[in-house]
């Protein structure tokens, strides 16, 4: 065989060239992240793939070295880190960063009329919110929820929940906040922030694109998605009681005094039940994955490089389509942290600061 042929037959089964990235995780940002990532193939000539499965398979796949970043609205706990791959410089687990990008509103989110009509008028407080998670509340027209909508009409009818069925970084946000604002969501399901858990009542659908789907198609069923899953499958929006007593609408403004908080060196936080006056109190970090060391499984510098690269252009210029999709910018100490952690990366001995 010639070797212009040979040469071509490898290429075609090179998956990418050196500079191509890959990224699995969160579906809550994949339409983000594809209008991101089409704006910069278009700017600096270098795809990005990204497949939105879940953020469990972020973190997994951050794990197994198998993509260039993972991408999680749930933080690695310590017992995955130390199980990471051995880092050939140190002998420890190569250290994962934890890279936020924006500020998340996980919204409670519901099907029926005549509250689509003002698709934002409908008000949960936490304990209501946990006691229809629980199975405790289980028609619309609850004296609760009554109590909470005085001059609003409520249906009777019967409430479907719909949760997350895989792991999921969504889930780890609202299951925190139930925690936090429900001494029997805590004792008798989960006390903190939980990917997955065992949930007391309804059942379950595959992805934010999944459940909000059967939201869509299910009179009288409510779950809890990100906000521009709401939006996009027109899904009445819940307006919530924080823990100031105000109702609050997510917006960009609701979701930056929510994060205005201290913050820990590695970014691994969860601000849930705010006390900011006009903070949304279920919102939460979604991150981006990538190893501190980058000189793993055969990756090139340049591959590491542009991966640090792709990642300080998310912070930067890449922010500005959060506006689009309903998600709060990533500013002030978070992005000053954020940034000191990307100069922290390496490649070997070789460091990928200013490069």
């Amino acid at each position: 065989m010639k070797p212009l042929v040979i040469c071509l037959l490898l290429s075609a089964l090179t998956p990418a060239v050196a500079q191509d990235l890959l990224g699995v995780g969160a579906s809550s940002v994949g339409p983000l992240y594809e209008r991101m990532f089409e704006v910069y193939e278009q700017e600096r000539g270098i795809a990005v793939a990204y497949r939105p499965e879940g953020s469990g398979a972020g973190r997994r796949e951050t794990l197994a070295q198998t993509v260039d970043f993972g991408a999680s609205d749930a933080f690695l706990s310590e017992e995955q880190l130390t199980s990471a791959p051995t880092d050939p410089l140190t002998s420890e687990p190569n250290r994962i960063l934890h890279i936020p990008m924006a500020v998340l509103a996980v919204v409670p989110t519901y099907n029926f009329e005549p509250i689509l009509e003002n698709p934002e008028t409908l008000r949960f407080s936490g304990s209501v919110l946990a006691d229809i998670f629980l199975g405790n509340i289980v028609r619309w027209n609850d004296p609760a929820l009554r109590a909470l909508n005085p001059g609003t009409t409520l249906p009777d009818l019967p409430i479907t929940v719909v949760t997350r069925a895989d792991s999921s970084g969504t889930t780890s946000i609202f299951v925190d906040y139930l925690a936090r604002v429900s001494e029997q969501w805590a004792s008798e399901v989960s006390q903190g922030p939980q990917s997955s858990v065992q949930w007391p009542a309804g059942f379950g659908g595959q992805g934010s694109g999944e459940v909000a789907d059967i939201v869509s198609a299910t009179p009288g069923a409510v779950t809890y998605v990100s906000l521009d899953f709401a939006f996009e499958n027109n899904l009445g929006i819940g307006v919530m009681q924080n823990s100031s007593g105000n109702f609050v609408r997510p917006t960009a403004d609701s979701l930056s005094e929510a994060a205005n908080t201290t913050l820990p060196e590695d970014l691994r936080a969860t601000f849930t039940n705010t006390d900011a006056l006009g903070g949304w109190p279920i919102a939460g970090f979604t991150w981006v994955l990538i190893y501190q060391n980058q000189d793993y499984q055969g990756r090139t510098f340049e591959r590491a490089r542009a991966t640090v690269n792709l990642m300080r252009w998310m912070l930067g210029e890449g922010q500005q389509f959060h506006n689009d999709f309903s998600n709060g910018q990533i500013v002030g100490s978070a992005r000053a942290g954020a940034l000191r952690l990307l100069d922290t990366v390496t490649y070997g001995d070789r460091s990928l600061a200013g490069q």
